[in-house]
């Protein structure tokens, strides 16, 4: 890639040296990319470098292998919301898992999509209704993306297609409610929402972050990428506050 110039959102920033910044942004054909910005740690830079923040993105390296030398100009600022304590932590979480999941240069255009998507609903609507149900979707999207998804069409015991209400932990597969009697405890919920569209209460919500969460933790952000899973605990905890 030695020249790329695209629209992208900023999804994590490493300080590099004493003035420069290392971003990672997701772009709408290239997946993640990484560059490094000259002055990234300045107070004009500052504001353009924040999480969630859509910019004009200009890549240049010499080689496939070196790291780009990367040039911005703001787009869209959701700095604002960055003030608000549930908006700023929805949005830290899901810039974060994106920056740390995701190989570099891999195209996923319906991961850009969902992220620019629940990114506008966090705006719309920072009281979170409007957008938990969307992050449970994006954080099971990312999950099939890279080949981690979970079986939700059909019993894994049963094969029935009907009445599915849990998951099971080690297999990623649905079990209907008939199969499920009696081994509750051992099992993951899977909320209605998830299978049949729709909106949904808050216990479902918090159910589906508990399923995700499950297998986030145990097939993505594990090793060095599990520091992150802070900042998911400090998104949930602060959703169970608002809705308690």
């Amino acid at each position: 890639m030695p020249h790329l110039s695209t629209h992208a959102i900023i999804c994590a920033v490493r300080p590099h040296g004493e003035h420069g910044a290392i971003v990672r942004a997701m772009t709408p054909r290239n997946g993640l990319v990484s560059g490094y910005v000259r002055g990234g740690r300045s107070r004009q830079m500052r504001p353009i470098l924040q999480p969630g923040n859509i910019v004009q993105a200009e890549f240049r390296a010499r080689t496939p292998d070196q790291l780009a030398s990367l040039t911005v100009e703001m787009i869209h600022s959701r700095a604002p919301l960055l003030t608000e304590a549930l908006p700023a932590a929805a949005i830290d979480w899901t810039c974060a898992l994106t920056a740390a999941a995701l190989p570099e240069e891999n195209d996923y255009p319906a991961l850009h999509q969902a992220l620019d998507g629940i990114l506008t609903a966090i705006e719309a609507a920072p009281a979170a209704r409007g957008w938990a149900v969307a992050l449970v979707r994006y954080e099971l999207l990312l999950l099939t993306e890279l080949g981690f998804g979970l079986d939700l069409a059909q019993c894994v015991v049963t094969g029935a297609r009907d009445d599915l209400t849990h998951v099971s932990p080690k297999s990623a597969a649905a079990v209907s409610s008939a199969a499920s009697a009696g081994y509750e405890a051992r099992l993951l919920a899977l909320p209605r929402f998830l299978t049949a569209g729709g909106q949904a209460e808050w216990p479902d919500i918090l159910d589906g972050l508990r399923l995700t969460g499950h297998f986030l933790e145990r097939s993505i952000l594990t090793d060095r990428r599990r520091d992150i899973l802070a900042a998911r605990e400090r998104l949930v905890e602060r959703l169970k506050r608002a809705v308690a």
